[in-house]
């Protein structure tokens, strides 16, 4: 039974979720698309999600560390440090997003892995 409600679960919301990482990942910003999927895939990977991490840079990978593993510990000072090494405010927002969205899917993809016993 639980297997059939991830199967629906997985379905229905598969296209809202590719939206929404079309919206966060896709072209418009001031990073580089192909960061914010880096991001992402680091993120997804600390999370539970198979697959090879994308290469982040180095400056940024604690605080993308930190908010995939304990979001609720950035502080002002990890703010001001990726600025102090010369990232704006929109890059900054950019970067945090990405790597909640990777966190979250990574949790959500065991979650269903779980559910239908692939785990």
């Amino acid at each position: 039974m639980l297997t059939d409600a991830a199967d629906r679960a997985s379905e229905r919301y598969l296209d809202l979720v590719r939206r929404l990482q079309e919206a966060v990942l896709g072209e418009s910003g001031v990073t580089e698309p192909s960061l914010r999927k880096a991001v992402e895939a680091r993120a997804a990977g600390l999370s539970g999600r198979a697959g090879r991490s994308e290469n982040v840079p180095p400056a940024l990978t604690p605080f993308v560390d930190k908010v995939a593993r304990r979001a609720f510990e950035v502080t002002r000072a990890d703010v001001e440090a990726l600025r102090r090494a010369g990232y704006s405010e929109d890059a900054i927002f950019e970067t945090m997003a990405s790597a909640a969205l990777g966190a979250g899917l990574g949790r959500l993809e065991r979650g269903l892995a779980a559910l239908k016993g692939e785990v």
